[in-house]
């Protein structure tokens, strides 16, 4: 049975279970079931910022790290959607070939769907997936939209924000959005000489921020220069230092709850935009003859709004 052989860890066997899952199969989902059961126990790091920050080259430093500590790591790397088929173009999976070894690393590339906030109901399933398959430690990497990149809040325990110096990062860290939903912020590639600028801009915008930080943990910035692994011993530290925090305050079991309650309601808004793809496809002839004759647009909207509701 594949869901068998994927807990024996068998890589062939985890990928296509994964699959299954991620293409909502039968199969798929009763595996998930199963393996919900079993889940509960990883520490989910979500890694966000901008384009071109070195999140991929980050987490294959991360990834080596964790290994090096005794864990089992599973990273779900969220690329950008191909505008035809959805699916992934998997860049960084390619950057992170390699880094599966001795069957303690398993590293998937899903396509962020057109999900503008950074992360799918397919990217939660994976999560769920990857935990009752017996990884310690998930972590997620987003698209790398930018701002409005913050629905990973609800699928992770620790969110670390990664920034660069030189690109306006700095200008970000004065804005709303990604910068305030960090508990880790990095200043990543920090031997350029403008690292220091974005350091104090970063630590600026928290010291000033008129927000409540997460469950009152105060945010931590680190330097690291991932392309030299210098910085990630002490990130790991930072983040198993987070992890004991939400542990003691009964955060780590409420954000698993968090987590399953949105894969539930993005699985039931993918089978709702489906029907509404479908009703809109079947009677595209009808919607446009009625727009065409200047068709009261509410009434057309509220009418076929009816057909969805019956295929509901």
């Amino acid at each position: 049975m594949l869901l068998e052989k994927a807990l024996a860890g068998e890589e062939l066997a985890i990928s296509r279970l994964l699959t299954k899952i991620e293409y909502f199969t039968q199969e798929g989902l009763e595996s998930l079931q199963e393996l919900i059961k079993r889940s509960g126990k990883a520490h989910v790091i979500g890694i966000t910022g901008s384009p071109g920050a070195g999140k991929s080259t980050l987490i294959s430093e991360l990834i080596s790290e964790y290994v090096r500590r005794g864990h089992r790591v599973g990273v779900i790397l969220i690329d950008p959607s191909s505008p035809f088929s959805m699916g992934s173009f998997m860049g960084n999976r390619i950057r992170m070939v390699g880094k599966e070894v001795s069957g303690n690393v398993f590293i998937r590339s899903i396509a962020s769907r057109g999900n503008l906030g950074g992360i799918s109901s397919e990217a939660l399933m994976l999560i769920e997936a990857l935990d009752g398959l017996g990884f310690d430690r998930i972590i997620v990497e987003t698209v790398g939209a930018g701002q409005t990149d913050t629905d990973v809040v609800y699928g992770v325990h620790t969110i670390a924000v990664v920034s660069v110096p030189g690109t306006g990062d700095e200008i970000q860290a004065l804005k709303a959005g990604i910068m305030e939903i960090g508990d880790v912020y990095i200043v990543n590639k920090a031997d350029k000489v403008e690292a220091e600028m974005l350091y104090d801009a970063i630590r600026f915008a928290l010291d000033t921020a008129e927000v409540n930080f997460r469950d009152g943990w105060t945010p931590k910035i680190i330097k690291t220069i991932a392309i030299k692994g210098v910085g990630i011993k002490e990130l790991v530290d930072v983040f198993e230092e987070h992890l004991s925090f939400i542990k003691e305050r009964g955060l780590f079991e409420k954000r698993i709850r968090e987590r399953r309650m949105k894969m539930i309601e993005l699985m039931l808004r993918r089978k709702v935009d489906e029907v509404i793809t479908m009703i809109v496809k079947e009677n595209s002839d009808y919607i446009s003859e009625q727009i065409n004759e200047k068709h009261n647009l509410l009434n057309l909207i509220n009418e076929v709004y009816n057909k969805v509701k019956e295929k509901l």
